[in-house]
């Protein structure tokens, strides 16, 4: 355990950004797999709409640390191609 104040107040810190992080994480993978489960049902529409409301939480992730920036455009880049798949073979 650390006896410095500073170190102490490091382990607080630590402690409440990693609370933060995890719940940010979470409420991403949530929207990702609301995206996934309309485009295994084959609905265009929901997919489409759950994309949208997908995409600028993944960006608040990316610009709040979470998850690095080319992978949440890999992320929206795969998503939109499969919604797209999707839309063509209807």
């Amino acid at each position: 355990m650390a006896n410095i104040a500073s170190a102490r107040k490091r382990i607080r810190q630590t402690i409440k950004r990693t609370e933060r992080n995890k719940a940010r994480k979470s409420r991403v993978r949530t929207f990702v797999k609301k995206v996934e489960s309309a485009l295994s049902l084959g609905n265009k529409e929901q997919a489409i709409i759950a994309l949208r409301e997908a995409q600028p939480e993944l960006q608040r992730a990316c610009s709040k640390g979470i998850i690095h920036r080319n992978t949440v455009a890999r992320k929206i880049s795969r998503l939109s191609s499969r919604i797209k798949k999707l839309a063509a073979g209807s």
